[in-house]
């Protein structure tokens, strides 16, 4: 929605009052800091969260945090210009700096998992984009949507421009579950302990007696046993229904029609990205008996 917004006020204002504007703009950001919220009550010690923002040179959990905290200094700025009615240059550069920003936040969440080597299901070249598909597709939806309620109509070439992206996200998504099916196998226990490839090796007792990040994280087995029709599931749900809907909505009733799109994208997305961890293998799980 950032993006968006920022590209807009970058690009060419929109012809909205300011107060729906600003409210689009406080929407983005309460959903930005839920997102905050959430990471901060999943760490381990959420009272020592603020040093996680101070390893932006290596860590690109720590470069997220930054990126998404820098993202409400040129919002709250473009919003104040908004209200007092200044859309001149200095707006404009906010709307692109904003818009830079959002996207560089979603690039390095997306790298917190494509850099992990150990997790090869992740180290792929197709998870950035189809990251910041997700991100682009599920905002500008939602910013239609929301402009659909003032009697706004997308453009033709808005609508194609989405339909390009559901179509990419398609066959990227495609292409990764098919690498994942083909995906070598993690290497052998017997390496572990430097035995030759092939040698019988079983482990008599679990590592630990409590559970890790890892077996909470990694170990998902159902997910796997019923992955076919969950991926069924989530390209339908974020594909095929959001197309079938954008479809419609040039016809008639757009409202409802993006509405639908909407909810059945961000439906589909919550499958899909439950999917990603779950069909995800740590190579450390292959030494658990």
């Amino acid at each position: 929605m950032l993006f968006w917004l920022g590209l807009h006020y970058a690009w060419q204002p929109l012809p909205l009052s300011r107060e729906f504007a600003l409210i689009l703009f406080l929407l983005a950001l309460a959903l930005v800091s839920i997102g905050l919220l959430s990471s901060l009550l999943h760490l381990g010690k959420p009272a020592r969260a603020w040093r996680a923002l101070s390893q932006w040179q290596s860590s690109w959990l720590s470069r997220e945090g930054v990126l998404a905290v820098t993202c409400y200094a040129p919002a709250l700025s473009l919003m104040s210009l908004i209200w007092f009615g200044a859309l001149s240059l200095p707006a404009q550069a906010l709307g692109a700096l904003l818009a830079l920003t959002a996207l560089a936040t979603v690039s390095a969440t997306a790298m917190i998992y494509a850099s992990l080597r150990t997790i090869p299901a992740w180290h792929d070249w197709r998870v950035l984009p189809v990251y910041l598909l997700y991100s682009l597709l599920s905002g500008g939806l939602l910013v239609m949507s929301l402009l659909a309620l003032t009697g706004w109509r997308a453009p033709t070439m808005a609508l194609y421009v989405a339909g390009i992206g559901f179509i990419a996200l398609a066959g990227l998504k495609l292409s990764y579950w098919l690498a994942l099916n083909t995906l070598p196998q993690v290497p052998e226990r017997a390496s572990a302990v430097g035995l030759p490839a092939g040698s019988t090796v079983r482990g008599f007792e679990r590592p630990h007696t409590e559970q890790s990040f890892i077996t909470r994280e990694m170990g998902f087995v159902l997910a796997r046993k019923h992955a076919r029709v969950l991926r069924l599931t989530a390209i339908t749900m974020c594909v095929a229904l959001p197309l079938l809907a954008l479809l419609i909505s040039t016809r008639q009733a757009p409202l409802i029609s993006l509405l639908a799109a909407v909810a059945t994208l961000l439906f589909g997305t919550i499958i899909e990205r439950w999917l990603f961890f779950a069909e995800a293998r740590h190579v450390v799980m292959r030494y658990y008996p």
